[in-house]
């Protein structure tokens, strides 16, 4: 009874080792010189967001998160709402990412009075096509806005994780260790440097 009780936990291991290796193997590795991935969201507004619609016309970021209205979080938003009029004069849009619903997204732009596009990745699948790591799994906060209290619900959290697409539709930059306050002045001084 031992023996076969052994032979079935190595059994387990074998194939957990195995499936392991081939989700390790199928994992996207974008690089910079990569062709970005063409992806869609609902954004803040509850509508399509369309890569296709933008790429090619700016310079896209694409900046991942973990989730709206946390402290990391919050001041890499309003680090781009500040910086945005720098980024727009310098032919940049940006675009937020993260499980967090439509809802949320909402309440977030609401609260810290953003004005770039959020957009609600509730599956995974715009972090999965970057190649972002993410886990699924419902979470929640509470937090106050505007005197009233509000649950968030996400059922995605992914990775902090900026990309930035160029005109030509090619990864021009890959940040996978993102200083969440600095992001966006990563960003001036990137574009900048390539001018």
């Amino acid at each position: 009874m031992l023996t076969l009780r052994i032979a079935c936990l190595c059994a387990l291991l074998l194939c957990t080792a195995s499936m392991t290796s081939w989700a390790a193997d199928d994992l996207v590795d974008l690089k910079v010189g990569d062709a970005a991935p063409t992806f869609e969201a609902l954004d803040d507004t509850g509508k399509p967001w369309k890569s296709s619609d933008h790429v090619g016309k700016k310079t896209l970021v694409v900046y991942f998160y973990p989730a709206d209205m946390t402290g990391g979080c919050t001041k890499q938003a309003c680090g781009f709402r500040d910086d945005l009029s720098q980024l727009t004069e310098a032919g940049v849009e940006v675009v937020g990412v993260s499980g967090d619903s439509v809802r949320n997204h909402q309440l977030f732009k609401k609260a810290e009075k953003l004005s770039f596009p959020l957009l609600a990745d509730t599956e995974g699948a715009v972090a999965t096509a970057f190649g972002v790591p993410h886990v699924k799994g419902e979470k929640s906060i509470t937090r106050e806005i505007e005197g009233k209290e509000e649950i968030l619900v996400r059922t995605v959290t992914a990775q902090r994780w900026t990309f930035v697409i160029g005109k030509d539709g090619k990864i021009l930059a890959k940040n996978t260790m993102v200083n969440a306050a600095a992001d966006s002045q990563a960003i001036l001084k990137l574009i900048a440097d390539k001018k």
